[in-house]
């Protein structure tokens, strides 16, 4: 099994939870968009919330060169911890909302 049909349930399980439990302010629901063709998985935050219109995209994961590239985190805990605790090694997880130069600070692969 290539490593990158191990990581997608993973990526789908970890982001599934965050659309199971939308945020309770507002009627606001999140929304899981998984493209398992170009790998890409957002999770979107649609409705009103208590100042207006709620469009965002507060999580966005894709897999490219091998690696799963977090594009978008908008958690606390942070989509890379949680992919770690997981099964996903380090050396697998880009924090792509990083500058490439800065990424060599994390302890996360540079890309």
């Amino acid at each position: 099994m290539d490593r990158l049909d191990r990581y997608r349930p993973i990526i789908e399980r970890v982001l599934g939870w965050y659309a199971a439990h939308p945020p309770s302010h507002g009627n606001i629901e999140t929304e899981l968009i998984v493209d398992r063709e170009q790998d890409h998985y957002l999770l979107l935050d649609l409705g009103w919330g208590n100042t207006g219109r709620v469009h965002s995209v507060f999580g966005h994961i894709r897999l490219k060169g091998g690696k799963v590239w977090i594009e978008e985190d908008g958690t606390e805990k942070g989509f890379a911890v949680e992919f770690v605790e997981a099964g996903i090694p380090k050396e697998d997880i880009v924090l792509a909302f990083y500058r490439p130069e800065h990424r060599k600070l994390t302890e996360f692969e540079v890309a």
